[in-house]
């Protein structure tokens, strides 16, 4: 499993709900918080994979992010 975290203060969270919409196909993705961040769990079969998937969830949000500021 690979963890993820947003911080609240950078990413809104439709943008973390959008970029999870686009990849979820891809691997197993739950979704929760803190006081300070949105936090995700991937699972996608391997390692390797979640790694990728990891990756790609990230820059998605940041893309969103930049993109809307």
């Amino acid at each position: 499993m690979r963890t993820l975290r947003f911080p609240k203060s950078l990413y809104p969270g439709e943008h973390v709900d959008q970029a999870l919409k686009v990849y979820e196909r891809f691997g197993t993705l739950e979704r929760a918080e803190d006081e300070a961040a949105w936090i995700v769990h991937i699972e996608a079969g391997s390692r390797a994979k979640a790694r990728r998937l990891a990756g790609e969830i990230g820059n998605y949000a940041l893309g969103l992010t930049v993109k809307n500021r």
